[in-house]
């Protein structure tokens, strides 16, 4: 897309030593950072500049979020110098990056859920009268920066009902309350359907008009040219090139990995055996109904739609996270009890979560503890647990996944997100699980750890497992999988083969209207669900 340039930037409000000056709002130099076992920054320089997107791209535990906390406040370099409007500044905590005029918007939102929009948009800030919180003030200015950012929401709603996009545009408008001119976008996209993306990328567009420096870390390469205007990439803690948003992805692949990473390749139609999963007739009121379907070992199926298809419920129905209402559960032969994971472990089922942090994994418990959770059953003997042997098989399956630690007593949260997934899915492969449900397994990786991630996929199912894949990144679906299953409106509409599965085709039945459906009925009568799809 084109861009206009009009050469001066406007001076934006704000005085004292975060006013901007000419050299650009933020820059670093020869930032150093290391934590025990590993160095996170290591000589990394770095400039975002008024009026621009700068993309910051690397793989999972290349340093970006360590820069970002950085310049953020929230740990403290140990080298190299941070400057703001020219000037060298000690960022002592958050307090200072706000009054220096630097915010962030993180994947993990910090908004209050029962407090009303307005009260987050100005938490800290609130106008008063005769020492009380002057209402009326706090709501009107609220509007006015909502209405900047063109979020389409009400100052009186509260955060607590509202969806993933609109959340966002509300931390964008808190960021401004701030008189931020330095705005970091930590994987804005993540969960956002396209015309989400899109209607955040004029956001992005207008603040760069009105001169902010838009600092925009994604993993999806395809954004970049889209909505960047220079890259600057990082790898293993340095800062390795700065690149124009118009470089090849090619290119830019090999400067994040040091190494090109061939794309996933549809795999020929597999000799495959007997069904290991079989759904018959799964309902649920209100969020899917009349589901069915097989996944037979040697094969990888695919589970595809748009967002509030009830993807997400029907997988968790099946794992017994969720109840459902109707219907049966099949897993190696063995009926499986409802709401009853305990029971789905038993039968060799495993479930890799959307969200890896809040379900799939012990933050605080270490990583050779989060691999051997499902394993601990098989592993007792009268009672005791053979902790030698679980810890050896754990980092065998550490080795196997390339689980790039310290080692297996790291805390799992020290882990960059690739690798956290990893451990995530190595939990299953340890517990000889048969049958894998994987959903949204690359969400939030770069682009090594999803190769590497396609690659163990292609081995379960080579190994005779079967998986079942859940993924909004249609590409992805339509590489790895045998078969893909569509769903719409809470029912699978329909079925393809690997051969006929285009984009075209896959689409054509994810928006088809649904024949059985009474009207106004479906999973989208309830809205957006807690999973946000």
């Amino acid at each position: 897309m084109g861009r206009s340039r009009s050469g001066a930037v406007p001076r934006p409000r704000g005085q004292g030593e975060g006013a901007w000056v000419s050299g650009g709002p933020l820059r670093v130099e020869a930032l150093r950072k290391a934590f025990p076992g590993t160095v996170a920054l290591d000589s990394v320089d770095f400039e975002v500049r008024a009026g621009e997107v700068h993309v910051l791209l690397g793989e999972n535990g290349a340093g970006k979020s360590t820069l970002v906390k950085v310049v953020c406040g929230v740990v403290r370099p140990d080298g190299g110098r941070v400057l703001v409007g020219g000037r060298e500044v000690r960022i002592r905590g958050a307090r200072d990056a706000e009054r220096l005029g630097i915010a962030a918007v993180h994947q993990e939102f910090a908004l209050v859920p029962d407090l009303t929009v307005a009260e987050n948009v100005l938490l800290g800030r609130q106008p008063t009268r005769f020492g009380l919180i002057d209402r009326k003030r706090m709501e009107a200015r609220a509007e006015e920066l909502l209405h900047r950012v063109g979020a389409p929401v009400s100052p009186r709603d509260r955060v607590r009902g509202l969806g993933v996009a609109r959340l966002q545009l509300v931390e964008i408008a808190r960021a401004l309350a701030a008189d931020a001119r330095v705005l970091v976008l930590d994987e804005p996209t993540a969960a956002l359907t396209g015309e989400e993306a899109e209607r955040l990328f004029g956001v992005v567009r207008r603040l760069r008009g009105e001169g902010a420096g838009i600092v925009f870390i994604t993993h999806h390469l395809e954004e970049i040219p889209v909505i960047g205007d220079r890259v600057t990439v990082l790898r293993d803690g340095r800062s390795v090139a700065e690149v124009p948003a118009t470089a090849p992805e090619d290119e830019l692949v090999r400067l994040m990995v040091g190494r090109g990473v061939g794309r996933p390749r549809p795999r020929a139609r597999p000799e495959t055996g007997e069904p290991l999963l079989a759904v018959r007739g799964l309902t649920r009121r209100g969020a899917f109904r009349g589901v069915g379907f097989e996944v037979r070992a040697g094969e990888v199926v695919g589970l595809a739609g748009l967002v509030g298809a009830g993807r997400t419920e029907v997988v968790r129905a099946v794992f017994g996270a969720d109840r459902y209402d109707a219907g049966t559960v099949e897993a190696c032969g063995r009926p499986l009890p409802g709401n009853d994971v305990a029971a789905a472990v038993r039968a060799g089922l495993g479930l890799v979560p959307e969200d890896r942090a809040a379900q799939g994994l012990l933050p605080d418990a270490s990583v050779a503890d989060n691999l051997v959770l499902a394993a601990l059953g098989s592993a007792s003997r009268g009672g005791f647990v053979d902790r030698a042997r679980l810890r050896a098989a754990a980092a065998r399956t550490a080795a196997r996944l390339d689980v790039r630690m310290a080692g297996p007593d790291q805390p799992v949260r020290t882990l960059s997100g690739g690798n956290q997934q990893k451990v995530v899915i190595g939990r299953w492969l340890l517990a000889d699980t048969r049958v894998l449900i994987l959903d949204e397994p690359t969400r939030g990786v770069d682009v090594g750890a999803k190769a590497e991630i396609h690659r163990i996929i292609a081995e379960l199912a080579a190994s005779g497992r079967a998986v079942l894949l859940v993924s909004s990144d249609l590409p992805e679906v339509l590489a790895v999988s045998d078969r893909v299953l569509v769903m719409a409106r809470g029912r699978v509409a329909g079925e393809l083969a690997a051969a006929e599965a285009t984009r075209d085709a896959v689409l054509a039945l994810a928006v088809a209207a649904d024949p059985g459906a009474p009207p106004g009925g479906g999973a989208d009568d309830e809205g957006e669900d807690a999973h946000g799809r």
